[in-house]
C-alpha cells in the first residue's frame, strides 16, 4: 500500500510514519503545506491513500483540491472534531483525532484495506466539508442535557457546564455548582453536540467550556494547564498536540 502524509507538524508526521511502518504500509513522501502539496501531486503519480491534517501552516488542506482533481482515498487526522467531524463519518474512510491512538490508526488501514481489493474509493465531497468548516457557529448544538439523580431527573443547561470529562470509562458533567453529573452518552458522542463556540477538546479527557476558565498556566513540555472556576478534582492538561489550536480558538 502507497500513501502520503500531508500534517504542518513534522514531529506528528514523523510519528504517524512511524506507526504506519508498523503496520506495513508504506509512506513514500510527507508534505508539509498546501503550495508545496499542490506541487507534488502535479507532478507525482497519485497515491493509493493520503493521510490528510486539517489545518496546514499556509491555509485549509481543502485549498489543495480546488486546484487538484484527487484520485485517492483519505484518511482524515485532524484536532478539529468539533467542525466537520459528522462529515467526515459519512465521506471519508476514517478519521483519526489527535494524538493519533494506536490502535485506531490500525483499525482506520484495516478498513482501507477491506476497500483496496476491489480498488473501491470513498468519494469525499470536500464542498459539503468546507461549508461546516467556515460555518460551524450556524448549526444547532445541544443546549440541555437530562442527568438521573436517584429517582428524579435533572435538567442541566450546557452553559452551565464548566467541563466534561472521562473517567473509568464514564462521562461526566462538571457544573458551576460543584457537582459532576454522569451522563448517559461518551465524549465522541459529545463532539457533534457541543458548540465550538463554547467548548474545546482540550485533549483526549476533556472538553472545557471557555466562559468557565479562570486561569492558562504554562505547563512542562510546552503544554498548558486550565484552571477552572469550580472543577478543581483533577488536572486539565492541553495536550501538547492541541496548544496551537486551543490558542486559535481563544482567540
Amino acid at each position: 500500500m502507497n500513501a502520503i502524509i500531508i500534517e504542518d507538524e513534522k514531529p506528528a508526521a514523523r510519528r504517524l510514519q512511524r506507526l504506519l511502518t508498523d503496520l506495513k504500509v508504506d509512506v513514500s513522501t510527507m508534505l508539509h503545506s498546501v503550495e508545496e502539496s499542490i506541487a507534488w501531486f502535479q507532478n507525482n503519480p497519485h497515491p493509493e491513500l493520503i493521510f490528510l491534517d486539517i489545518q496546514l501552516s499556509d491555509g485549509l488542506s481543502f485549498e489543495i483540491f480546488d486546484t487538484i482533481e484527487v484520485k485517492s482515498s483519505i484518511i482524515f487526522t485532524t484536532a478539529y472534531d468539533e467542525y466537520a467531524l459528522q462529515a467526515f463519518k459519512l465521506n471519508s474512510i476514517d478519521y483519526l483525532l489527535k494524538p493519533i491512538d494506536d490502535e485506531e490508526l490500525e483499525t482506520a488501514v484495516k478498513k482501507y484495506r477491506n476497500f483496496a481489493p476491489g480498488n473501491s474509493k470513498i468519494s469525499v465531497d470536500f464542498e459539503d466539508i468546507k461549508k461546516l468548516l467556515v460555518n460551524p457557529l450556524e448549526r444547532e448544538y445541544k443546549k440541555r442535557f437530562t442527568v438521573k439523580v436517584g429517582q428524579h431527573l435533572k435538567i442541566i443547561n450546557a452553559d452551565e457546564v464548566e467541563c466534561f470529562y472521562s473517567e473509568n470509562k464514564g462521562t461526566y458533567a462538571a457544573t458551576t455548582e460543584g457537582r459532576n453529573y454522569l451522563l448517559d452518552t461518551t465524549l465522541e458522542h459529545l463532539e457533534a453536540e457541543l458548540s465550538p463556540k463554547l467548548f474545546f477538546r482540550v485533549s483526549r479527557k476533556y472538553y472545557v467550556n471557555v466562559n468557565h476558565i479562570k486561569d492558562i498556566i504554562s505547563y512542562t513540555n510546552s503544554r498548558l494547564q486550565i484552571k477552572m472556576n469550580r472543577f478543581n478534582e483533577q488536572e486539565i492538561i492541553v495536550s501538547r498536540e492541541r496548544v496551537k489550536d486551543f490558542k486559535l480558538w481563544l482567540e
